[in-house]
């Protein structure tokens, strides 16, 4: 390694020859001599068992570091045998009759650097003169016939879109690919079964399937000699060729599939596997049909060697099947993306590929017999988990979950699953059930996302196990350890640290299991970003990836419906007796607990009431719908001072059951206006008052005191008035304001209409309907991710006149006992393994 270069990952270049010298030391040379990047690792490893290759590659160059296999392990085992001697965080595979633009490895390495998500760069190659492409973008059949789209077409005649822009592919070509080596190791490197042909299809599919990204970069150039190895030791009549393509195809194809894709495609490839070898011998369909035979006939029938290296083919991937089944079960265990994801970098899944009439009609016959002209795989399923009691009285959570779940099921199949107790939904268009602890398996396993919120996952340790590859998405839109800060005031000191160091653990279990996290404004984003660099997730990987950190963390607020209220029957003037149709209401619209400050509204209400007889406040419900939620003393004290007021049943109206969600609308319409009111603390901060969007939805003006993200909104949007924390005669005099002055409310009321429309549920879920439809995992949670660069150890001289300085400083700082301090403290750091240093 050049002093200086420990920013460049290095390379370790693999070069696999099988009986070809003279092609393999031009390609070795050229690396050498002509390659730009500097921090490379030169390998060849010799398949050639016997002659004298290896002796004339290594005399020739002598800087390659030649490994010899003693046999020929076939392209395949030949990689993986040269990445097991390799050094490099990134390998290169190039073939041996192919030689690299100067930039080859610099454009791909500054690819992989610059996006944590890419796992592997599949360069442009084109041939020798670098007028035709060879490999500018990746396409797969129906049948699992991986090849380059493009090949063979002169450059010039191709659109510059089609080989001039870097793009995602599902898989890049062997004969010029670059991978990162701790992925490569994590997938188990090139499948050896398929010996040659096809492993960098499959090796592509795979690195998708678990959420990894393979990226063609034009500027990573290589000029090749097709096929120069093959056309040595095989020719094209013999069949060998077509038996590997063959069975390779369906190899990768059984691997790969899911479930459902599979039972409808594998019939049908086995099937159309037979036609196009019979199509490829012209052998004659009806030579054994009794119908058309006139007389027994017991002569051999002559089949073609390309007819019959179809026929093996079929035999040997039965063959293969035991071997196939686990590696199969391997790969579908770690996949995050679906089939129909996949759909796009297939290009044209239904191309047939051979343009022979009798296959032609056979494939036509079997597409449309096994409807492989429908959406090629399944719906993506998505589970969505929350603790919270579903039933028509539904509290923040379950209201959210309920329409996450409801607009996620426009595009996917859909599963809501609470583990409360209490669960008796109203009718909806996705399943919803109820689940204890041990019946969370089914769910979690058939799910491909996982969506929960609060301590869901704390009952789901599955996710954190055997189904710790899946996609999680966490919902952060309740900040509980700072809500639990106010709540457990009354509780005993060693409980309440006991209680909140518990949901700070939760928190964190979460933060650090999820893929993708919503939050509730920007003001929770900062919150929850501080979070997660407290826990090391916001990584150099997890930036690198996306600067802005909106691809992992995304403001969702809560939502309200797209349509307008409708009244479906009675509301608080019919429910509550003392309230008259001319009386001006004041509508507190949720629960009431801890971190909130009706007490001062009620004080306010009695100081307005004097001078305003017709003013009504009605607390929307006092029980929460949960049982699992503790009743809280501030509701018990806000009905006390109402009571010591003489106002209960007059001027306050306390609604002690909770309104069913899907009739809260009957109560909105019957106000005047909304209010909430809290106390000042940080709860308060990082609050989003999901009752102030139900006004907006009803086109309430809304009174609300300062200090969190919907306050912000009122002040902006001009929605009502802001007052100040604890106030009681600001909080009275805004009252009578929105509530007596017609013009100033009207002109609430018109600017709460466009600010309701931003505020629907599609809209605001639309950062999680983008994610759901191309879910990955997080950067920094692919499977194999690892660093490229390291920092070069300090050794020999610069070791000694460091730690000279180091000591000199140390003496100066603090004299011998701060020295000693200091030595004593890397005497323990080298004791536990670490890195010398201070």
């Amino acid at each position: 390694m050049v002093q200086g270069e420990t920013a460049r990952p290095l390379v370790s270049v693999i070069v696999v020859n099988f009986r070809g010298a003279e092609d393999t030391i031009t390609c070795l040379r050229a690396l050498r001599d002509e390659l730009a990047y500097p921090n490379v690792q030169l390998s060849c490893v010799d398949n050639t068992p016997g002659g004298d290759d290896a002796r004339r590659i290594r005399a020739a160059v002598p800087e390659v570091e030649l490994v010899e296999a003693g046999e020929n392990l076939g392209f395949a085992g030949g990689c993986n045998l040269g990445a097991r001697h390799a050094r490099g965080t990134v390998l290169a595979f190039l073939n041996n009759d192919a030689r690299p633009h100067p930039e080859w490895a610099s454009a791909a390495v500054a690819e992989l650097r610059a996006d944590p998500t890419v796992a592997a760069v599949a360069s442009k190659v084109v041939d020798w003169a670098g007028e035709a492409a060879d490999f500018v973008d990746a396409g797969l059949t129906w049948f699992g016939m991986g090849y380059k789209r493009h090949a063979g077409t002169p450059l010039a005649d191709l659109p510059a879109a089609e080989h001039e822009i870097a793009k995602d592919v599902l898989f890049g070509t062997g004969s010029a690919l670059f991978v990162r080596a701790a992925v490569f190791a994590e997938l188990g490197g090139f499948d050896e079964r398929f010996f040659m042909f096809y492993e960098d299809v499959d090796l592509g599919w795979r690195l998708n399937l678990r959420g990894w990204r393979v990226r063609y970069v034009p500027e990573s150039v290589a000029f090749h000699r097709h096929h120069a190895t093959m056309a040595r030791v095989d020719t094209a009549d013999t069949g060998r060729e077509t038996f590997l393509l063959e069975r390779n195809a369906l190899a990768a194809l059984y691997k790969n599939l899911a479930d459902e894709t599979l039972a409808r495609a594998l019939p049908a490839a086995l099937a159309l596997a037979v036609r196009r070898a019979t199509a490829r011998g012209e052998l004659d369909p009806t030579h054994l049909d009794l119908r058309k035979a006139t007389a027994p006939e017991t002569d051999p029938v002559p089949v073609p060697r390309p007819a019959l290296a179809g026929l093996l083919a079929i035999d040997q991937f039965v063959e293969l099947l035991p071997e196939l089944a686990e590696a199969r079960a391997v790969e579908q265990a770690a996949r995050v993306r679906t089939d129909a994801d996949l759909v796009p970098l297939l290009r044209k899944a239904l191309e047939p590929a051979y343009p022979l009439p009798r296959y032609l009609a056979a494939h036509d016959v079997l597409v449309e017999a096994f409807g492989l002209d429908r959406d090629f795989g399944r719906r993506r399923r998505v589970l969505v988990l929350t603790g919270d009691a579903i039933t028509e009285r539904m509290a923040g959570p379950a209201i959210r979950a309920w329409n996450i779940a409801s607009v996620l099921a426009g595009e996917h199949d859909v599963r809501l699953v609470t583990v409360n107790p209490l669960a008796d939904p109203p009718p909806a268009p996705f399943p919803v059930g109820a689940a204890r602890r041990r019946d969370l398996a089914e769910p979690i396993t058939w799910a491909d996302i996982v969506i929960l919120q609060g301590h869901v996952l704390e009952m789901a340790p599955a996710l954190k196990r055997e189904h710790a590859h899946k996609i999680v998405v966490c919902d952060l839109y309740d900040p509980m350890h700072l809500e639990l800060l106010e709540q457990s005031r009354d509780t005993p000191d060693d409980r309440r640290a006991a209680d909140l160091a518990g949901v700070t653990k939760v928190l964190d279990a979460q933060l650090e299991r999820g893929d993708f996290f919503l939050c509730a404004s920007e003001r929770q984003r900062h919150l929850w970003l501080g979070h997660l660099a407290a826990l090391g997730r916001l990584s150099p990987r997890l930036y690198d990836a996306d600067p802005t950190t909106r691809s992992l963390l995304a403001v969702v607020p809560f939502g309200l419906p797209a349509q307008p209220p409708r009244r479906t029957g009675p509301g608080l003037r019919a429910t509550l007796p003392g309230i008259a149709d001319t009386d001006h209401v004041v509508l507190w619209a949720g629960g009431v607990y801890s971190w909130f400050d009706p007490l001062t509204l009620v004080r306010a209400v009695d100081a307005l009431r004097r001078r305003r007889g017709d003013l009504r406040l009605v607390f929307l419900g006092m029980r929460h719908p949960n049982p699992e939620v503790a009743e809280m003393d501030i509701g018990t004290r806000t009905m006390r001072l109402a009571d010591s007021l003489g106002l209960t049943g007059k001027h306050v109206f306390f609604n002690e059951q909770w309104v069913p969600y899907d009739e809260r609308q009957n109560w909105l319409l019957e106000a005047d206006c909304g209010v909430t009111t809290h106390f000042s603390h940080v709860e308060t901060t990082f609050a989003f008052r999901t009752r102030v969007l139900d006004y907006l939805w009803a086109g309430l003006p809304i009174v609300t005191t300062d200090g969190d993200a919907l306050a912000d909104l009122v002040r902006t949007e001009e929605l009502g008035v802001v007052v100040p924390a604890e106030d009681p005669d600001a909080l009275a005099a805004a009252l009578e304001r929105v509530l007596y002055d017609a013009e100033f409310a009207a002109a609430c009321r018109a600017r709460i209409e466009a600010v309701a429309r931003r505020f629907t549920w599609p809209r605001v879920l639309a950062p999680l309907v983008e994610f759901c439809r191309d879910p990955r995992p997080a950067a920094d949670r692919l499977p194999g991710a690892g660093d490229l660069t390291a920092e070069e150890p300090v050794r020999g001289v610069r070791l000694l006149r460091r730690d000279l300085a180091l000591v000199r400083e140390y003496l100066a700082e603090g004299g011998p006992r701060e020295l000693a301090r200091r030595a004593a403290g890397r005497v323990l750091r080298l004791a536990r393994g670490g890195r010398g240093g201070t």
